[in-house]
């Protein structure tokens, strides 16, 4: 018996090792890839003294959201031979990183990558930036693109010039970029490449000889993409003898290192070791790291002008990473580069932790996640229904949910994010004016009135561009209407007569902002059938009849449920929330009204009926005053507890009520 045991156990620990060595290799095989192109490029002995400025390229890839920018990015990186291609398959999105760019299918952060490429036996060293393509995204794009003398210019040939494809466009114009016309996706049926052409013309002012078509899937014409951008777009100026400039655009943060800077090196140059100085802090700091992305960090001795890389400088707090911030040799102080325009936030929402004593962790995790994010407004806030918090501002709803998605994923945070509103501006009659973001500060209706101390209030508003099939305008007009739109006008877009009758539209239109960061792009997209496109930037502010909306419940306001909302819709909004309080309240033992109200007068009411107990399970007989008199008491109790009870709208109904 001992002896068929111990055979059993052989033969099982024997079968575990048979498939061991496998299952380890394909392990290692994830754990340390990106390790092993780390240590390939430090064997090959990199030396930033063999690239001058004059063999120098840096550009980036910019386009409308879903047009193959980070499959272009693949493309390049295996014909410089950064990555290693495939024997099977194909590298994909190699430069998203996050997995919220993996799960979603978009660029969220531009990375960096440098590479090399050999042609006509002179070695060029390539530096790109692959950057994101969607609106809200948009000044992660004008960051990076102060890094670069060029850009590709990518439009897909099925679809067409896309809103985006015109603003990212203009953002590299005005910043003095060479463009490469690029045309995409001329492999897939249904690529109109020379109606497509004809509509860059149109649109751009770009000859159709200047456009290189390609395949970034499969790799057709990505080899003319190297040879254009090493030909057309002009290489950095810099002096490597002038004192040390260095412009730092981007930047994160390691646990073990501090924040690591991306810079951009304008003249000098920066070894290991260096003692610098910030421009916008004075503080100083020693570099311990420095190196390029290919497309991991490799280490390098030094960093001359033109060339971009990454700089540990022990740099603790993420606050001190200013972007758009030049950095100076200590002793030698240099003027200062213009910098960057600073976000302007377009939505704003609380953001608390579902448990209350989680809240320095979570405050901690956003600055460690804004480093990385700009764009981001933190400020701390208290709600006496949610607790401690803070208040965000993004540039749209969609990098409010990415940014929602990266503290769950990379800092395991359980959050709640109260419903999105936009910075309004209040008039006051004293000829101040003040900025409100936070619906519990916005003025009462009683504020308004004669002798009251606000004078009016302005709504921000956006110039929106809908790039739109024909066929579909007239329920593009409707849309724009239904959401408040003003000053409409349209022109055809497609000039070519071959597109007559299956043409293309290009409306704007003036929008409140509030009205568009709610389901706007939702209905945008189901009513074109996902054919239409959405763009838009700011336009001001401009007066308008907005209501600060309040819930009630017994009675009693819930501050983090109030709401901002145009007098027009203010019923409507109403009855939507109260029946939405109806559905996740638990009941009581007394009755609930819910209530919806603008000042003084309830617009919308709900009432959640009262658990109810069998008083009068335990009488047999007798009289039936007997019965009244144990319900008479019933309802007496009930009218004491609705009196004095308080009902407390628990985390998990305020995460079921604002995440829907």
């Amino acid at each position: 018996m001992l002896q068929s045991w111990r055979r059993a156990c052989l033969n099982l620990l024997q079968r575990q090792q048979k498939f061991l060595p496998q299952l380890c290799l394909a392990q290692s095989q994830r754990a340390f890839f990106h390790s092993a192109i780390r240590l390939a490029a430090q064997k090959k002995g990199v030396k930033m003294e063999d690239y001058p400025c004059e063999v120098i390229r840096n550009f980036s890839i910019i386009a409308h959201i879903d047009h193959g920018k980070s499959t272009l990015a693949d493309r390049l990186l295996e014909l410089t031979g950064t990555i290693a291609k495939q024997e099977r398959g194909l590298n994909q999105q190699v430069l998203d990183k996050l997995k919220v760019e993996r799960e979603r299918g978009i660029t969220v952060k531009a990375q960096t990558a440098s590479m090399f490429h050999e042609k006509a036996g002179t070695r060029y060293l390539l530096n790109l930036i692959d950057t994101p393509g969607h609106v809200d995204f948009s000044w992660e794009v004008a960051r990076s693109l102060a890094a670069c003398q060029g850009a590709l210019l990518l439009v897909d040939a099925s679809q067409g010039v896309q809103a985006q494809s015109i603003s990212v466009f203009h953002v590299a114009r005005e910043k003095g970029l060479t463009i490469i016309p690029v045309l995409n996706k001329i492999d897939l049926p249904a690529a109109q490449p020379e109606i497509v052409a004809q509509q860059m013309r149109s649109t751009f002012g770009i000859e159709p000889a200047d456009i290189i078509k390609i395949s970034a899937k499969t790799g057709k014409g990505v080899e003319q993409v190297l040879q254009a951008i090493i030909e057309r777009i002009p290489p950095p100026a810099g002096d490597p003898s002038a004192p040390l400039k260095a412009f730092l655009f981007d930047s994160s943060y390691d646990r073990y290192r501090g924040v690591i800077s991306l810079m951009s090196i304008q003249s000098g140059v920066l070894r290991k070791g260096d003692r610098i100085a910030s421009c916008f802090t004075r503080k100083k700091y020693e570099v311990t790291e420095l190196g390029i992305m290919h497309p991991e960090e490799v280490p390098t001795d030094c960093l001359r002008p033109g060339q971009v890389g990454f700089v540990a400088c022990s740099m603790k707090e993420s606050s001190e990473a200013h972007i758009g911030d030049t950095f100076y040799r200590v002793g030698h102080p240099v003027e200062p580069m213009p910098g960057f325009k600073p976000a302007k936030a377009m939505v704003y929402a609380g953001v608390y932790p579902v448990d209350s004593s989680d809240f320095l962790k979570l405050e901690e995790s956003i600055k460690r996640l804004s480093l990385t994010d700009r764009s981001v407004e933190v400020t701390r806030e208290t709600s006496s229904a949610l607790g401690q918090g803070c208040r965000l501002g993004f540039l749209g709803t969609l990098h409010m949910d990415v940014f929602r998605q990266r503290l769950e994923d990379e800092y395991n945070a359980d959050v709640i994010i109260t419903a999105p509103t936009v910075p309004y501006k209040v008039l006051h009659r004293n000829g101040k004016e003040s900025i409100v973001s936070n619906p519990t500060d916005f003025p009462e209706p009683a504020d308004f009135a004669s002798g009251g101390r606000a004078k009016a209030v302005q709504e921000p508003i956006v110039k929106a561009s809908i790039i739109v099939p024909e066929k579909y305008f007239s329920a593009m007009m409707e849309l724009v209407f239904e959401h408040r739109g003003t000053s409409l006008n349209w022109h055809a877009l497609d000039a070519s007569e071959e597109a007559s009758g299956d043409g293309r539209v290009l409306m704007t239109a003036t929008l409140p902002l509030a009205e568009i960061v709610t389901d706007f792009f939702d209905k945008l997209k189901s009513r074109s059938s996902g054919f239409a496109s959405f763009d838009y930037e700011d336009a001001g502010y401009q007066t308008s009849d907005m209501r600060k909306m309040t819930f009630l419940l017994n009675g009693k306001p819930v501050d983090a449920l109030a709401l901002i909302v145009h007098a027009d819709k203010a019923e409507a909004v109403a009855r939507h929330w109260v029946d939405k309080l109806f559905k996740v309240i638990p009941r009581q033992l007394f009755e609930i009204p819910i209530q919806a109200a603008i000042g003084g007068k309830i617009i919308a009411r709900r009432t959640l009926s009262a658990m109810r107990a069998d008083v009068t399970a335990g009488l047999y007989g007798g009289h039936y005053e007997r019965k009244l008199k144990h319900l008479q008491n019933q309802k007496e109790s009930k009218r004491k507890m609705k009196r004095v009870g308080q009902v407390e709208l628990p985390q998990e109904a305020f995460f079921d009520l604002l995440s829907k």
